[in-house]
C-alpha cells in the first residue's frame, strides 16, 4: 500500500505570507514517530519559516518557532492541526 494524501492546501495571506498544509497516512510509521501519518505544517513570512510543524524522518514528531525547535506529542490529525493555527493565531497577534 502507498502513502495516501490526507490534506494538502496552500494559501497566500496579503501580509506576505504562506500558509502550507500537507497530511499523509503512511503504511509503515515515519520513524521515530509511531503513528501512521507523515505530516508537514508551515507558515512562512517574508519567505522565512515562523512556525512549522513536521516529523521528519529520524526527528520524530517536533515543531518550530522561529529557529527554536521542541518535541511535538502527536495525538491525532484533528489535534495537529488545531495546535498549529493555533501557534499561527498567536503569532499573527504578537508581531
Amino acid at each position: 500500500m502507498d502513502a495516501e494524501l490526507i490534506l494538502r492546501t496552500k494559501s497566500y495571506g496579503s501580509d506576505d505570507t504562506i500558509l502550507e498544509m500537507t497530511i499523509w497516512r503512511t503504511p509503515t510509521p515515519v520513524r521515530p514517530s509511531q503513528h501512521h501519518f507523515k505530516y508537514r505544517l508551515v507558515l512562512i513570512h517574508r519567505g522565512q519559516r515562523v512556525i512549522g510543524f513536521d516529523n521528519e524522518r529520524g526527528k520524530g514528531d517536533h515543531w518550530h518557532l522561529g529557529s527554536r525547535q521542541r518535541p511535538y506529542f502527536f495525538r491525532t490529525t484533528e489535534a495537529l492541526i488545531e495546535d498549529f493555527i493555533r501557534e499561527v493565531e498567536r503569532w499573527q497577534r504578537e508581531r
